[in-house]
């Protein structure tokens, strides 16, 4: 089978690759997972009727790679940044990525978080070309006969998004497409897996905003969110039709509001391969960047009292990433739950406070409060930390600016090096800014945010603040997943792909609690191979070539697959 309606890749008598288009002339032109555009050849314009459709000179990748980012570098805004790159994909894929993989640290803010919301909000009004699929109520009863529409053969990566709560920012309606576009677009860029591999998903239930319902210009069907049995049937119906279509395919549910997040990724994790980057992605890399603090403190992560401050998905997901560590140091859970308090909109997470299940697992029991001092029916932030006597804190609320001066200084109170993560995105909703962490606590806390900052200037020394970027974690995850065709995504290889990513900061880069972005290209292969292994260990692994391989073995297997932005030569398909 072809790995698209369009074209096949198959190999020569040397075994080098070549692509085989079924379309020739415009229309070829017109494919961006086809298109050379000026570096297509004399030979091929001549075998693939482009004679005429194309300047004359034939330019090197190298030489588009010039002209594009010249013209990228003239646009101020980063929307309009974001909207040129999108453009760039949309007619040349290959080009796009190879300039992307060349600029990686540049355009990734610009690409995902923070400006990937702004996009998130003007998809509507932004939309310029098809990508992805769109499952919605009004095509949801033909779902099979709609997926068949896709023209790829090989979608081995979805993200299938239902905007309910994109990242900060809440109910998005169909704009939460723009998510899901540039999740995978990590996937290809930092993971290595091919674009013609990867399908976004938009899961268009209905919005509860309405002013984009009231909007003439919005894009997704015009009626109220589904709810209660409703929706579990969409999704159900979805996710037999992808078992159909693509069953080899992993699922990444991104951004479901809290509720669903968790139901979401408990009734399908055995059904299809999927995971939650929300709650698990956010979890590892959280508990990467904690143990790297740990490392550099001299301390064990055991040793710390962690305050989450946010109950939502990420905040549940870091809980539960944190207290699995513990329990590896040697605590028991309930020892582990003790050191890790979580607090929502109301305060502390409590047993018998009236709160949503998912919370439950991680309420404090009453007696953990015996000779605490707090005004309120449960204690707050500030309360928290003081009572408790916090190391460690991370905001995973969306709430800007809710780390104040009195909490730094509460922390610094507790111990001489602060952790502070304010992990929320987009950048507004972070909890704190960096440089203002640096300078309520004297310049000794550790700083990770969710958002790219730069370094902080203090007393004469330069203080760099990491980047807890999910993107960190998920494409090695999904790439270990997809390449050891495993039949579920288990906690210990989500857990694994943490420590591997703590292993490999430890090992590179070991006075800073990430690796700089610039290494993503890096860090997934490692990553995935960590996960692959995992997946043998835990007889998850149904790839028949990986069974029995080292981790050195596995890790050249992944190498070997990444994908490389690069123009492969064309030969027409022979006339029959």
């Amino acid at each position: 089978m072809a790995v698209s309606r369009y074209y096949d890749v198959k190999r020569d008598e040397k075994g080098e690759r070549y692509l085989e288009p079924y379309v020739t002339g415009f229309l070829l032109l017109r494919l961006p997972l086809l298109n050379k555009g000026t570096a297509f050849t004399e030979e091929e314009r001549r075998a693939l009727g482009l004679e005429g459709l194309l300047p004359p000179h034939v330019n090197t990748l190298e030489e588009q790679k010039e002209r594009v980012y010249r013209r990228y570098r003239l646009i101020a805004s980063p929307l309009d940044k974001h909207i040129y790159l999108r453009h760039l994909q949309d007619r040349n894929e290959v080009l796009f990525y190879a300039l992307v993989v060349d600029h990686l640290e540049e355009m990734l803010p610009i690409l995902y978080t923070p400006t990937v919301g702004e996009a998130v909000r003007e998809f509507s009004h932004i939309y310029r070309y098809p990508r992805g699929f769109t499952a919605s109520t009004k095509n949801i009863d033909r779902i099979e006969e709609a997926l068949g529409n896709v023209p790829l053969e090989e979608v081995r990566l979805i993200v299938a998004t239902d905007s309910s709560a994109i990242l900060g920012i809440g109910d998005q309606g169909f704009g939460g497409m723009a998510i899901s576009i540039g999740k995978l677009t990590l996937y290809t860029a930092a993971g290595g897996v091919g674009p013609d591999k990867t399908l976004p998903v938009e899961l268009d239930v209905g919005t509860d905003r309405e002013d984009l319902l009231n909007d003439p210009l919005y894009l997704g069907v015009r009626h109220k969110r589904l709810r209660g049995e409703a929706y579990y049937q969409f999704l159900d119906r979805f996710v037999e039709a992808v078992k159909k279509r693509y069953p080899k395919a992993l699922i990444q549910w991104e951004d479901f509001a809290k509720e669903a997040a968790f139901s979401v990724l408990e009734r399908y994790r055995k059904v299809v391969p999927s995971f939650n980057d929300d709650i698990q992605g956010t979890g590892a890399v959280a508990l990467a960047g904690v143990l790297s603090a740990c490392r550099m403190k001299g301390e064990r992560l055991s040793d710390q009292v962690v305050v989450v401050y946010g109950a939502g998905a990420g905040g549940i997901g870091v809980a539960w990433a944190l207290v699995e560590g513990m329990k590896r140091e040697g605590l028991s859970e309930a020892e582990a739950k003790a050191r890790v308090l979580v607090l929502d909109s109301r305060g502390l997470l409590l047993e018998g406070r009236n709160m949503e299940a998912y919370k439950r697992p991680f309420a404090q029991k009453r007696e953990r409060l015996n000779g605490w001092r707090f005004a309120g029916e449960y204690p707050n932030l500030l309360e928290t930390i003081q009572n408790a006597r916090a190391t460690v804190l991370l905001g995973l609320s969306g709430q800007g600016g809710s780390f104040t001066e009195p909490v730094a200084r509460a922390m610094l109170e507790n111990t001489p090096r602060p952790v502070i993560f304010p992990l929320s995105n987009p950048t507004s909703a972070s909890e704190a800014l960096p440089d203002d962490l640096i300078y309520w606590t004297e310049g000794r806390a550790l700083v990770a945010a969710g958002s790219p900052f730069p370094p902080v200037g203090y007393m004469g020394r330069t203080i760099p603040v990491g980047q807890g970027n999910n993107a960190f974690i998920f494409p090695g995850l999904g790439l270990g997943a997809v390449l050891s065709r495993a039949r579920e995504v288990t906690d210990g290889m989500v857990l694994e792909a943490a420590y591997a990513l703590y292993d490999f900061t430890q090992e590179r880069f070991p006075d800073l609690l990430y690796p700089p972005v610039r290494h993503l290209r890096e860090v997934s292969p490692y990553v995935a191979a960590r996960v692959m292994r995992k997946a043998l260990e835990e007889g998850v692994a149904e790839e028949e070539r990986i069974q029995g391989l080292s981790l050195e073995e596995l890790f050249a297997f992944v190498q070997s697959r990444f994908w490389e932005p690069r123009y492969l030569p064309y030969r027409p398909a022979p006339v029959i």
